[in-house]
């Protein structure tokens, strides 16, 4: 906390040296929203580079004046819950004043700058992001406050905890963790009692685009056991996106990489390659929209595609096909052919990439 504190007291220095030179104040920061500035390591994942280029927050200018401001505003209130060891979430950040922050996004976008410019984690900046990932299966652990919390429990999943580094006394017997794509998938699979037919395993959903407060317990759980992962998402460019969020990361948190990619995430289904084995009726397939195929193309020229060549064979199956399909087009084949027939032979058989 002290490095927390001492960070944010430069900042505020700075400004202070500037007003008495009689000049206008300036925040500096990496630029965290191009390519530009990202390189891309294998054990890594998409991290930023030491040189970066920056951005100005001036406070001369009126296209950032407000901006420069309301950054110092969240500075001050960060500083505060430092000193007095208390946390809040970035929505009661927005609540404690909806019309100076005028919406989430700009909070969202300012806690990230802050935590970039400072080089500081943002869960030691004591702001808590807003769960929507849940967990299940052969885990438990005990919270900072001292719950203890037991994933085991039959068909209901737990919420992923909002502090993930607080979170101690892991235990596992899991073999293996599958990340689910969709909350729909993830409650059948519960309701079908995968976590415990196959093998003991450990089942996680970010429920779309993951959170960090999910990514952070990925992380977290691959660090402690080390357990093969594999991810069961759509085979559509939006599914093949989210799981190179988990694998590789993002463009707009490479500044934080090294906490929240797991680059040993092995792509397990739905493969565009399986729709074609599985004899899955073609009416059953969904057509391409203008926007799947310019995610496909921004996919296939990212620099982690060009070291993952079976990827790159699925991925251009799925590009000519200009066809997509849910996790759910299984169906058409038994209701219950996801948990009974397609994963118990995917796994052990080797049927990923």
């Amino acid at each position: 906390s002290s490095e927390v504190l001492e960070a944010i007291e430069n900042v505020i220095e700075d400004v202070f040296k500037s007003l008495a030179q009689k000049k206008a104040p300036v925040l500096t920061l990496a630029n965290r929203s191009g390519w530009r500035n990202i390189e891309f390591k294998d054990s890594v994942g998409l991290q930023m580079i030491p040189r970066c280029t920056t951005k100005q927050i001036r406070s001369d200018c009126p296209r950032s004046a407000s901006k420069f401001a309301l950054m110092l505003k969240i500075l001050s209130m960060i500083y505060k819950m430092v000193q007095t060891n208390t946390y809040a979430t970035k929505r009661d950040i927005y609540y404690s004043d909806t019309l100076l922050f005028g919406s989430q996004s700009v909070v969202d976008n300012i806690i990230n700058d802050i935590s970039c410019m400072l080089k500081i984690p943002r869960r030691s900046l004591h702001v808590l992001s807003t769960t929507k990932g849940f967990v299940a299966g052969n885990l438990s652990y005990t919270e900072e406050d001292g719950t203890k919390v037991n994933c085991t429990c039959g068909a209901t999943a737990v919420t992923v905890p909002s502090n993930v580094q607080g979170i101690k006394n892991l235990i596992s017997h899991a073999k293996f963790m599958l990340i689910v794509e969709k909350d729909a998938t993830f409650q059948r699979l519960l309701d079908d009692d995968f976590c415990k037919k196959l093998s003991p395993c450990i089942m996680i959903t970010g429920r779309g685009i993951p959170d960090l407060n999910t990514r952070l317990l990925v992380r977290k759980l691959w660090d402690t056991f080390q357990l093969p992962i594999f991810t069961l998402m759509d085979a559509d460019p939006h599914g093949v996106e989210i799981m190179c969020i988990y694998k590789y990361g993002s463009v707009s948190m490479s500044f934080e990489a090294h906490h929240l990619t797991v680059p040993s995430i092995k792509w397990l289904g739905l493969l565009p390659s399986d729709l074609e084995r599985l004899n899955i009726r073609k009416d059953a397939l969904i057509p391409f929209t203008k926007r799947d195929l310019a995610k496909l193309e921004s996919i296939q020229k990212r620099p982690y595609i060009a070291c993952q060549p079976m990827w790159k064979k699925e991925l251009e199956i799925m590009a000519a096909s200009k066809l997509k399909a849910e996790i759910q087009v299984l169906t058409s084949l038994s209701s219950d052919y996801l948990s009974r027939v397609y994963l118990p032979n995917k796994l052990q058989f080797g049927g990923w990439l």
